[in-house]
């Protein structure tokens, strides 16, 4: 019973290991955000750090920023998982 135990939980490890989420900060770098942005300074598109400043105090900025990669509505769409698009757009939040 025990090494059956072991087998599932070893399975599950390695289940999980392809699953774990990138950071925020290894998205923006793998999916070309910095092609267009910069944390500090405008480039193409605008600065991280002023993107966080104009959503600082709005509760739904995560999800609508999210939906805008997302669905490509006032950015172009993102090729990137849900989890991976959350993780990018918190990080962008979290830039100061």
């Amino acid at each position: 019973m025990r090494k059956m135990l072991v087998i599932v939980a070893a399975a599950g490890a390695v289940a999980a290991g392809a699953v774990f989420a990138q950071s925020g900060a290894e998205v923006v770098k793998a999916k070309g955000c910095l092609n267009c942005h910069e944390v500090d300074k405008k480039k193409v598109g605008p600065a991280f750090k002023d993107i966080a400043a104009k959503h600082k105090d709005d509760k739904g900025a995560q999800a609508s920023l999210a939906a805008k990669l997302k669905d490509g509505k006032g950015h172009p769409k993102t090729a990137a998982s849900d989890a991976e698009i959350n993780a990018a757009v918190g990080y962008v939040l979290s830039t100061k």
